[in-house]
């Protein structure tokens, strides 16, 4: 059973690699094992809080932190029943991300923020568990995603990645740190960059760059859109631009030009596509 308790520590490898042809190299053992660090960290800050926290605004505008936990709560739940049939997240057959979450938290209203803590953590539990299940038994299948099928340990760290800023829209809004370390932003900088890229080349839009990262998680993150999206990440220590400001910024939560202000103007259009469509109005 995996449980939320720190794993031994060992490295995330110097070199990750992540494809929407072909396979990715991520180290899928490392990630759940960083994810359920995360974890412990986010749950022991929701611990402390008492009501008026749990009802407090957030990042996302019309979400307080109960409803972003709840929302992770219903994201665990997915990746539990993660298999090759799962369509929740296929574009395809209705799966909008302005909306759809929004939709799923109807099914929990009206739960108390202790109930859903439990849950949260209960479910986090589980997610780990089945997943470290299926590495140990050498499983493969593609998710469906909105980009496209995926393998399904890219598929985990999608759901980390979406973890891990929604920690940020509780905590910062806050005024407080976040709680992570330089292997989670890691990820999640690579995920949130490979994911801006592949919406961007959805829109028609190709990029080519090399970014130097600072800060934890830093590195050179090299993507290249050009048939099919790559992107390759050396964690190498530099200076450059926070690579967490830079996820957040890639999510929506600031302006990408602000966080890359070296940039060229073509590659900041097109890194913002996803955020800008996270912005859109919904047609009726």
């Amino acid at each position: 059973m995996v449980n939320l308790s720190p794993s031994p520590r060992s490295s995330l490898p110097t070199r990750l690699l992540l494809r929407t042809v072909g396979r990715c190299d991520l180290d899928p053992q490392r990630l759940l094992a960083v994810f359920g660090e995360q974890r412990r960290r986010f749950v022991t800050v929701l611990r402390g809080f008492g009501a008026a926290d749990w009802a407090a605004p957030t990042r996302c505008a019309d979400w307080s932190a109960h409803e972003v936990v709840r929302h992770l709560c219903d994201a665990n739940a997915i990746g539990i029943a993660a298999g090759p049939d799962l369509s929740t997240l296929d574009i395809t057959e209705g799966f909008d991300p302005r909306t759809s979450p929004r939709r799923w938290l109807a099914a929990s209203a009206g739960e108390s923020p202790s109930a859903t803590l439990d849950r949260f953590v209960a479910t986090t539990r589980e997610l780990l568990a089945l997943a470290g299940d299926r590495l140990a038994q050498g499983r493969r299948f593609d998710v469906r995603m909105p980009y496209g099928p995926i393998d399904w340990t890219v598929f985990m760290l999608h759901g980390f990645w979406d973890s891990w800023i929604h920690e940020r829209d509780v905590l910062l809004a806050r005024g407080e740190e976040h709680p992570t370390d330089g292997d989670a932003t890691a990820y999640a900088t690579a995920y949130g960059l490979f994911i801006a890229a592949t919406v961007a080349s959805m829109f028609g839009r190709q990029i080519q760059e090399k970014l130097t990262l600072g800060g934890d998680g830093g590195g050179i993150f090299e993507v290249d859109s050009r048939g099919g999206v790559r992107l390759t990440v050396l964690r190498v220590t530099g200076a450059g631009p926070c690579a967490a400001e830079v996820a957040d910024a890639l999510a929506g939560r600031a302006q990408v030009a602000a966080a890359l202000p070296e940039l060229p103007a073509h590659s900041c259009a097109a890194l913002s596509c996803m955020a800008d469509f996270f912005h859109s109005p919904v047609k009726p």
